[in-house]
């Protein structure tokens, strides 16, 4: 589909051994390049950030969090909701958005 994927170390080597090109990220307190260097610079459209145990990882995730929605970038927060994203943007690439009316779905939904 286009995308380039970034991530921290640990998400990158789960991610590189499925196969996955990702590009690696510091995390916040490591250094920079990080997400929230990428979240102002404009860089990041789509964040998917699931909750973490620990408290630097839930620290992280809320300054995450707040840049994301600071700066109007989508933050995606379960495993679920993430795989429908993919669903959603797998769709939209393979084939046009179509705008119907509530009264267009419902005859469809009928025939």
């Amino acid at each position: 589909l286009g995308f380039k994927i970034f991530s921290t170390s640990g998400t990158a080597r789960s991610l590189k051994e499925n196969g996955v090109e990702v590009h690696k990220l510091f995390k916040i307190d490591e250094g920079r390049p990080n997400v929230v260097d990428m979240i102002k610079n404009g860089e990041i459209r789509l964040i998917i950030n699931t909750p973490s145990s620990g408290m630097i990882p839930r620290r992280d995730e809320n300054i995450i969090r707040t840049e994301a929605i600071g700066h109007s970038v989508c933050i995606v927060t379960t495993i679920s909701a993430a795989e429908t994203s993919v669903q959603a943007i797998e769709a939209l690439a393979s084939k046009p958005l179509e705008v119907k009316s509530l009264q267009e779905y419902y005859r469809d939904a009928q025939s």
